[in-house]
Protein backbone atom coordinates (compact mmCIF):
# COMPACT_ATOMS: atom_id res chain seq x y z
CA UNK A 1 0.00 0.00 0.00
CA UNK A 2 1.28 3.48 -0.90
CA UNK A 3 2.19 5.84 1.97
CA UNK A 4 -0.50 8.17 3.26
CA UNK A 5 1.96 11.05 2.87
CA UNK A 6 5.05 11.12 0.67
CA UNK A 7 7.23 14.18 0.12
CA UNK A 8 10.28 14.31 -2.11
CA UNK A 9 12.89 17.02 -2.60
CA UNK A 10 11.00 19.56 -0.49
CA UNK A 11 12.70 22.94 -0.33
CA UNK A 12 11.29 26.05 1.31
CA UNK A 13 12.90 29.44 0.76
CA UNK A 14 11.68 32.60 2.45
CA UNK A 15 12.62 35.95 0.90
CA UNK A 16 14.73 36.58 -2.19
CA UNK A 17 18.26 37.56 -3.16
CA UNK A 18 20.64 38.40 -0.33
CA UNK A 19 17.90 38.05 2.32
CA UNK A 20 16.72 34.61 1.20
CA UNK A 21 16.55 31.99 3.97
CA UNK A 22 16.42 28.30 3.04
CA UNK A 23 14.33 26.69 5.79
CA UNK A 24 14.15 23.24 4.18
CA UNK A 25 16.87 21.85 1.93
CA UNK A 26 15.60 18.84 0.04
CA UNK A 27 13.55 16.79 2.51
CA UNK A 28 12.29 13.30 1.62
CA UNK A 29 9.83 11.57 3.94
CA UNK A 30 7.13 8.89 3.79
CA UNK A 31 4.41 8.42 6.42
CA UNK A 32 2.21 5.32 6.42
CA UNK A 33 -1.34 5.06 7.68
CA UNK A 34 -1.32 4.46 11.43
CA UNK A 35 2.21 5.82 11.91
CA UNK A 36 3.09 7.72 15.08
CA UNK A 37 6.03 9.97 14.19
CA UNK A 38 7.85 12.63 16.17
CA UNK A 39 9.79 15.42 14.45
CA UNK A 40 12.60 16.83 16.60
CA UNK A 41 15.16 19.55 16.12
CA UNK A 42 16.61 22.70 17.71
CA UNK A 43 15.05 26.12 17.28
CA UNK A 44 15.43 27.25 13.68
CA UNK A 45 16.04 23.72 12.40
CA UNK A 46 13.06 23.74 10.04
CA UNK A 47 10.78 21.42 12.01
CA UNK A 48 7.93 23.94 12.23
CA UNK A 49 8.24 24.74 8.52
CA UNK A 50 8.09 21.03 7.76
CA UNK A 51 4.97 20.66 9.88
CA UNK A 52 3.32 23.62 8.15
CA UNK A 53 3.95 22.03 4.77
CA UNK A 54 2.81 18.58 5.91
CA UNK A 55 -0.30 20.19 7.41
CA UNK A 56 -1.10 22.13 4.22
CA UNK A 57 -0.63 25.44 6.01
CA UNK A 58 2.17 26.38 3.62
CA UNK A 59 3.46 25.29 0.20
CA UNK A 60 7.01 24.28 -0.75
CA UNK A 61 9.24 26.30 -3.03
CA UNK A 62 10.28 23.08 -4.75
CA UNK A 63 9.47 19.38 -4.47
CA UNK A 64 6.40 17.16 -4.51
CA UNK A 65 3.85 16.31 -1.84
CA UNK A 66 1.55 13.33 -2.35
CA UNK A 67 -1.41 12.92 0.01
CA UNK A 68 -3.18 9.62 -0.59
CA UNK A 69 -1.36 9.47 -3.92
CA UNK A 70 -2.55 12.91 -5.07
CA UNK A 71 -0.17 15.81 -5.67
CA UNK A 72 -1.22 18.68 -3.40
CA UNK A 73 1.76 21.04 -3.31
CA UNK A 74 0.49 23.12 -6.24
CA UNK A 75 -3.15 23.46 -5.22
CA UNK A 76 -4.73 26.90 -4.81
CA UNK A 77 -5.14 28.40 -1.34
CA UNK A 78 -8.88 27.69 -1.33
CA UNK A 79 -8.38 24.07 -2.38
CA UNK A 80 -5.68 23.63 0.27
CA UNK A 81 -7.96 25.13 2.94
CA UNK A 82 -10.79 22.78 1.99
CA UNK A 83 -8.49 19.75 1.98
CA UNK A 84 -6.86 20.79 5.25
CA UNK A 85 -10.19 21.11 7.03
CA UNK A 86 -11.27 17.65 5.89
CA UNK A 87 -8.02 15.67 6.17
CA UNK A 88 -5.80 17.31 8.83
CA UNK A 89 -6.47 17.82 12.55
CA UNK A 90 -4.26 20.24 14.50
CA UNK A 91 -3.37 20.39 18.19
CA UNK A 92 -1.33 23.37 19.42
CA UNK A 93 0.61 24.16 22.56
CA UNK A 94 -1.70 27.10 23.38
CA UNK A 95 -4.95 25.10 22.85
CA UNK A 96 -6.53 27.87 20.66
CA UNK A 97 -10.01 27.45 22.14
CA UNK A 98 -12.65 30.20 21.92
CA UNK A 99 -12.89 31.49 25.52
CA UNK A 100 -16.58 32.46 25.45
CA UNK A 101 -17.83 29.29 23.77
CA UNK A 102 -18.68 26.04 25.52
CA UNK A 103 -16.43 23.03 25.09
CA UNK A 104 -19.09 21.43 22.88
CA UNK A 105 -19.30 24.52 20.68
CA UNK A 106 -15.51 24.66 20.35
CA UNK A 107 -15.40 21.05 19.19
CA UNK A 108 -18.26 21.62 16.74
CA UNK A 109 -16.48 24.45 14.89
CA UNK A 110 -14.66 22.40 12.19
CA UNK A 111 -17.99 20.74 11.34
CA UNK A 112 -19.68 24.13 11.07
CA UNK A 113 -17.05 25.18 8.51
CA UNK A 114 -17.73 21.92 6.65
CA UNK A 115 -21.44 22.70 6.39
CA UNK A 116 -22.58 19.83 8.63
CA UNK A 117 -26.10 20.19 10.05
CA UNK A 118 -26.72 21.06 13.71
CA UNK A 119 -27.91 17.64 14.89
CA UNK A 120 -24.99 15.78 13.31
CA UNK A 121 -22.54 18.41 14.62
CA UNK A 122 -23.79 17.82 18.16
CA UNK A 123 -23.61 14.04 17.84
CA UNK A 124 -20.10 14.01 16.38
CA UNK A 125 -18.77 16.60 18.83
CA UNK A 126 -20.22 14.64 21.75
CA UNK A 127 -18.63 11.42 20.45
CA UNK A 128 -15.23 13.15 20.13
CA UNK A 129 -15.48 14.47 23.69
CA UNK A 130 -16.44 11.00 24.91
CA UNK A 131 -13.32 9.65 23.21
CA UNK A 132 -11.01 12.01 25.11
CA UNK A 133 -12.78 11.63 28.47
CA UNK A 134 -14.65 14.95 28.59
CA UNK A 135 -18.23 13.73 28.31
CA UNK A 136 -19.10 15.51 31.58
CA UNK A 137 -17.58 18.87 30.57
CA UNK A 138 -19.54 19.71 27.42
CA UNK A 139 -21.22 22.83 28.87
CA UNK A 140 -18.09 24.22 30.51
CA UNK A 141 -16.08 27.09 29.06
CA UNK A 142 -12.30 26.76 28.58
CA UNK A 143 -11.49 28.89 31.66
CA UNK A 144 -13.43 26.39 33.78
CA UNK A 145 -11.13 23.54 32.72
CA UNK A 146 -7.67 22.50 33.81
CA UNK A 147 -4.80 22.73 31.32
CA UNK A 148 -5.00 19.03 30.61
CA UNK A 149 -8.75 19.21 30.04
CA UNK A 150 -8.32 22.16 27.65
CA UNK A 151 -5.79 20.16 25.66
CA UNK A 152 -8.18 17.20 25.58
CA UNK A 153 -10.88 19.51 24.25
CA UNK A 154 -8.46 20.73 21.59
CA UNK A 155 -7.71 17.11 20.65
CA UNK A 156 -11.44 16.37 20.41
CA UNK A 157 -11.84 19.35 18.08
CA UNK A 158 -8.96 18.09 15.96
CA UNK A 159 -10.54 14.62 15.73
CA UNK A 160 -14.15 15.61 15.09
CA UNK A 161 -13.78 15.65 11.29
CA UNK A 162 -12.20 12.16 11.36
CA UNK A 163 -8.92 13.45 9.88
CA UNK A 164 -6.43 11.29 8.02
CA UNK A 165 -3.64 12.83 10.12
CA UNK A 166 -3.53 14.36 13.60
CA UNK A 167 -0.69 16.91 13.88
CA UNK A 168 0.42 18.22 17.26
CA UNK A 169 2.86 21.11 17.77
CA UNK A 170 4.49 20.92 21.23
CA UNK A 171 1.23 19.48 22.66
CA UNK A 172 2.55 19.18 26.23
CA UNK A 173 4.51 22.44 26.28
CA UNK A 174 2.05 24.26 28.58
CA UNK A 175 1.35 21.27 30.82
CA UNK A 176 3.00 19.88 33.94
CA UNK A 177 4.72 16.52 33.63
CA UNK A 178 1.87 14.41 35.00
CA UNK A 179 -0.77 16.09 32.82
CA UNK A 180 1.54 15.88 29.82
CA UNK A 181 1.92 12.15 30.43
CA UNK A 182 -1.86 11.79 30.36
CA UNK A 183 -1.98 13.47 26.94
CA UNK A 184 0.77 11.17 25.66
CA UNK A 185 -1.18 8.16 26.94
CA UNK A 186 -4.19 9.43 24.98
CA UNK A 187 -2.05 9.75 21.85
CA UNK A 188 -0.87 6.16 22.28
CA UNK A 189 -4.47 5.00 22.56
CA UNK A 190 -5.47 6.93 19.44
CA UNK A 191 -2.60 5.39 17.48
CA UNK A 192 -3.63 1.89 18.55
CA UNK A 193 -7.09 2.70 17.19
CA UNK A 194 -5.52 3.45 13.80
CA UNK A 195 -5.02 7.22 13.96
CA UNK A 196 -1.95 8.60 12.15
CA UNK A 197 -0.08 11.07 14.37
CA UNK A 198 2.74 13.54 13.71
CA UNK A 199 4.12 15.36 16.75
CA UNK A 200 6.59 18.24 16.57
CA UNK A 201 8.57 18.55 19.80
CA UNK A 202 11.89 19.45 21.36
CA UNK A 203 11.12 17.18 24.34
CA UNK A 204 12.85 13.80 24.24
CA UNK A 205 10.25 12.39 26.64
CA UNK A 206 7.48 13.24 24.18
CA UNK A 207 9.44 11.88 21.22
CA UNK A 208 10.17 8.61 23.02
CA UNK A 209 6.46 7.74 22.89
CA UNK A 210 6.43 7.76 19.08
CA UNK A 211 7.14 4.76 16.87
CA UNK A 212 9.53 6.75 14.72
CA UNK A 213 11.67 9.81 15.45
CA UNK A 214 12.87 12.10 12.67
CA UNK A 215 15.57 14.59 13.63
CA UNK A 216 15.93 17.68 11.46
CA UNK A 217 18.91 20.07 11.60
CA UNK A 218 19.57 23.07 9.34
CA UNK A 219 16.67 22.16 7.08
CA UNK A 220 17.81 18.59 6.43
CA UNK A 221 16.84 15.27 7.99
CA UNK A 222 19.86 14.23 10.06
CA UNK A 223 18.48 10.86 11.07
CA UNK A 224 15.28 8.85 11.22
CA UNK A 225 15.00 5.93 13.58
CA UNK A 226 12.39 3.42 14.63
CA UNK A 227 11.71 2.96 18.32
CA UNK A 228 12.82 -0.41 19.66
CA UNK A 229 9.89 -2.73 20.32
Amino acid sequence: MAPLIEIQGIRKVYGTGDVAVEALRGVDLAIDRGDYMAIMGPSGSGKSTLMHILGLLDTPTEGTYLLDGHEVSRLSRSRLAHLRNRRIGFVFQSFNLLPRASVLRNVELPLLYSGIGRRERRQRAQAALDLVGLADRVKHRPNELSGGQRQRAAIARALVNDPAVLMADEPTGNLDQQTGSEILTLFNRLQKQGQTLIVVTHDQRVASCAQRVVEIVDGRILRAQERAA
